[in-house]
């Protein structure tokens, strides 16, 4: 492989030197021309594997460290670890995760990447880190100062970097684009920075090719041509990339698939390519490829034919192994009558379902033995599916859909054959399953895919719905003699809902095992707080794919019991655990932790004030506004597909159905717009304000006074690092300057729970959840776009801001919107106040529960900070002195106070 130019370099007194990228783990890893091609293991990428991201969540980080283990016994000479999910603390688990690899030699031996688009959680990774690792990653995106602060930073650390292709424009996505972009980068770094060359890796973006589209036909050919325009033109640099992108568009059909990735790789590496991330078990030997396919895979990568896509597209067809068969294709239609109905359940296809089950029908004796033989038996199959991984949840809730349409059709049969025979039962279920979200809360899009996905297994569901109160639950349980009962919660007083409920099933005597589950619960929760409560079987279900083997193994009549003692005992034991390391942290009181605030220099901060001050209402905002400040990949996340948008479209393993979710998405949103059957309304305000009394904030409005309790961090930092309350961002009233701030709620859920019951009605669950989860997502796009509003135009501290969705999406901007019942601000009795101030009820229809969730659940409420300094924290655990102030100055009991703070309260 030629390089173009040599990695020899001349020293001032004449020697010459080597300059090769050299990075160590316990053993060096010396990047030579003769080395062979350096891959990259993602397997430790929360966003890359599934398997990785639960073990995370699930803090069973020994566990997770075979998977690094796993990667380097595989080959990977690298190991890229990534701890980005909106449910983890990114910057907790990097460093513990790092600080076990350390020892680990078997691990330890290779080096580092460190991977993350936060660069808080970068930093602790590289304080931390042995040997000399690698950053992904930094770019021009931000601008030049960020860049070169990283860089200077990175530097220091000791550490090489990989330099994305992305500037102030966007993503390079044509050869001069990553011509421009690398050598702008490579000048600052080298002359400004004096970054050594030998340390700058270039990630030069690889793209699908054979897309059908012409734009993307030079895709791969211009990344190759780049490639070697760089290592020739660039000296000492090295270039590196995701291989599995380029075959993006044959998805599902791995023989081609794997074509693609060698000869993009033969061809890349030729021209300079030196490291990437590549699956090995993706790969073909290049000289094995046959003829016929290689030729077709080489003239759509090196773009050699006008017809190369067709060309290709037409001979995949013939590949053996092919998955992915044509929609007209119907000779499935001419299988027999039980391979019919598996395959409509397998693929959630629901047009022929009712005269294939009329078939059925016709060739049994009692209609009910459809459900139990055909139905059941397409559905054993969707369990075993999804229980291997090989089907995903959006699949499984279609083949619900196809389910429930099945057994509607025949009800009318089945009840009219009870008339003629009363001795006629129902079908034998594998158990029956109480669910319901507890009281005060509003949130069910969870609960409703745990339901369909245990009813596709044969469970009877009694779903409760919504706000059940807790002596619904146990008077319902006990009527409907149930063997589980399930609970969920979002908002964290329905935390304490839980442990009511457990105690009080414990005081009547239950036997019956209970589920937890809800975006605020976890097993930490569940094992201190509830599992002492309930002397029976109590577990935490961290996702829907969990749900039915941990159902399984509760009513497993043999093995049931020892399978709920080994819960008790892994509980107890993670208890113990917890407690004792919570022990073992340090706090401050209440008065040293606000000696130790944050300080701004309030002399020389210049206050805006906003442009239009007081309450301002939106009544019916258009919703095709809101599209573009969607952030996609919670809505992911909401079905239990892990991973980044857009990349988790062209992941390995869920890519495919990804973007079959998404595509069904984007048709369901365009209904919902073009058709205004979801309503956005708005409130907010901007008014005067100062901190008063260190942690609270006063805010005047037509001569009222309105006072905001914040609460303050009080676990004890490392020297010069200060104790954060919401307070801080404002200043005090003391220096005499009128500072202000701002509070706000959003909704875009009025009509949701009439179009999801709409669909529920017509036997359809996907569509019901898909309403609610795109209600969501619009109602955070809704915050996120009203935000920037504010920021631009009705405070205006931020006039001349231009920030892409994806930047609003990392918060690249001035000023927050902490919600109250979230990190910064978890006392959700703050709403209150909010919907005083600002009259939200009476003025958009937005109502708190009991427990202070918002009503319509697609809605989001928070507060307006502007100062540049302003940023987002956890508030972490608190001392009981910090509560008992609390609640005097909230003029409540210390156990009322209690009630709402006890998640964040520190156990002595």
């Amino acid at each position: 492989m030629s390089l173009g130019k040599s990695n020899i370099s001349t020293t001032d007194n004449g020697k010459q030197a080597t300059k090769y990228l050299k990075l160590s783990g316990l053993e060096p890893l010396v990047v030579t021309p003769e080395s062979n091609f350096i891959n990259v293991g993602e397997r430790t990428n929360v966003a890359g594997s599934k398997k990785f991201l639960r073990l995370i969540k699930e803090e069973k980080f020994e566990e997770a460290l075979d998977v690094a283990r796993d990667q380097v016994e595989g080959g990977a000479q690298i190991i890229d670890i990534n701890m980005d999910d909106g449910l983890i603390d990114g910057k907790e688990a990097m460093v513990k995760f790092l600080n076990l690899i350390v020892a680990e030699p078997d691990i330890a031996r290779v080096p580092i990447m460190i991977d993350s688009s936060k660069w808080d959680i970068i930093e602790a990774g590289l304080q931390v880190v042995q040997g000399k690792c690698v950053v992904n990653s930094i770019s021009l995106k931000e601008g030049e100062a960020e860049f070169i602060q990283h860089a200077k930073l990175i530097k220091r650390y000791g550490a090489a970097v990989i330099v994305m292709a992305f500037d102030e424009v966007g993503q390079a996505d044509n050869y001069d684009r990553r011509i421009e972009i690398s050598k702008r980068s490579y000048d600052i770094l080298v002359n400004e920075v004096a970054f050594p060359p030998e340390d700058i890796i270039f990630d030069l973006n690889i793209f699908p090719v054979a897309t059908g589209m012409d734009e993307h036909k030079r895709n791969a050919l211009d990344f190759i041509e780049a490639t070697k325009w760089v290592r020739e033109n660039l000296p000492y640099c090295s270039v590196s990339g995701g291989v599995s992108n380029v075959s993006f568009s044959f998805r599902g059909n791995n023989p081609v698939r794997e074509a693609m990735h060698s000869v993009f790789l033969y061809h890349a590496i030729k021209s300079g390519m030196n490291m990437g991330i590549v699956n090995p078990t993706m790969l073909e030997v290049y000289d094995d490829i046959p003829k016929d396919l290689l030729e077709r895979v080489e003239d759509v990568i090196l773009n050699r034919r006008d017809d190369a896509t067709e060309r290709l597209l037409d001979f995949a067809e013939t590949v053996v192994g092919k998955a992915k068969e044509s929609k007209v294709d119907l000779s499935w239609r001419e299988e027999s009558l039980q391979d019919r109905i598996t395959r409509a359940l397998v693929k959630g296809i629901d047009q022929y379902i009712e005269a294939d089950v009329e078939e059925a029908r016709q060739s049994v004796d009692k209609p009910i033995e459809v459900i139990e033989g055909h139905l059941m038996t397409g559905m054993n199959v969707v369990g075993d599916l999804f229980g291997s991984g090989k089907m995903f949840l959006p699949q499984v809730v279609k083949s619900a859909r196809v389910m429930k349409k099945a057994v509607a059709y025949l009800l009318p049969f089945i009840e009219e054959e009870k008339l003629k025979n009363p001795q006629v039962g129902d079908s034998n279920s594998a158990g029956k399953i109480l669910m319901a979200t507890v009281k005060g809360d509003v949130h069910d899009i969870g609960k409703n895919i745990v339901s369909v996905v245990l009813a596709c297994n044969n469970y009877e569901i009694v779903d409760l719905g919504v706000m059940v109160p807790p002596e619904k639950i146990i008077k319902i349980a006990i009527e409907e003699r149930v063997d589980v009962i399930g609970l969920s919660g979002l908002i964290t007083p329905s935390l304490d809902e839980m442990v009511h409920l457990a105690k009080e099933m414990e005081r009547q005597d239950f036997k019956v095992p209970l589920l937890i589950g809800g975006a605020t619960t976890s097993k930490a929760h569940t094992a201190v707080k509830i599992d002492p409560q309930y002397k029976n079987a109590v577990v935490h279900v961290n996702d829907a794919s969990r749900a039915v083997t941990v159902v399984g193994d509760l009513l497993q009549k043999e093995t049931s019991q020892t399978y709920k003692n080994g819960i008790k005992e892994d509980y107890e034991e993670f208890r113990n655990k917890f407690l004792k390391r919570t022990k073992q942290k340090e706090y401050l009181t209440l008065n040293e932790a606000r000696e130790n605030k944050f300080q701004i220099d309030w002399a020389e901060t210049e206050l805006i004030e906003p442009n239009h001050k007081g309450v301002q209402i939106i009544e019916n905002l258009d919703l095709s506004l809101l599209i573009d400040y969607i952030d996609w990949t919670p809505f992911f996340r909401s079905w239990d597909l892990h991973g980044k948008y857009p990349n988790i479209l062209t992941d390995d393993v869920v890519g495919e159905q990804a973007t079959e979710l998404f595509e069904d998405a984007q048709e369901m949103l365009g209904k919902i717009v073009n058709e205004k059957l979801l309503k956005a309304k708005a409130i907010f305000g901007l008014f005067p304000a100062n901190t008063i009394n260190t942690d609270d904030i006063e805010v005047l409005t037509k001569g009222e006074k309105f006072i905001f309790r914040t609460l303050r961090q009080q676990l004890k930092k490392r020297a010069g690092v200060p104790n954060f309350a919401l307070s801080d961002f404002v200043a005090p009233k003391e220096i005499g300057k009128q500072d202000y701030m701002g509070c706000f709620c959003v909704s875009t859920g009025f009509g949701t729970s009439e179009l999801a019951t709409a669909y529920e009605e017509e036997h359809d669950d996907y569509s019901s959840i898909m309403v609610k989860a795109l209600a969501d997502r619009l109602a955070e796009a809704f915050a996120e776009y009203l935000h920037k509003e504010v920021r631009t135009q009705y405070w205006g501290y931020a006039n001349n801001e231009n920030l892409s969705n994806e930047e609003l999406i990392k918060e690249s901007y001035k000023g927050i919107r902490p919600a109250p019942g979230y990190p910064a601000c978890p006392d959700h009795l703050e709403k209150l106040t909010i919907w005083k101030l600002l009259e939200v009820e009476k003025n958009i229809g937005v109502k708190l529960t009991e427990s202070l969730a918002m009503w319509p659940a697609a809605s989001v409420s928070g507060y307006y900070f502007g100062h540049p300094e302003a940023r987002y924290f956890g508030l972490g655990k608190i001392k009981e002195d910090q509560v008992k102030d609390f609640a005097e100055r909230k003029e409540i009991s210390f156990e009322e106070a209690s009630k709402w703070l006890a998640p964040n309260i520190a156990d002595d």
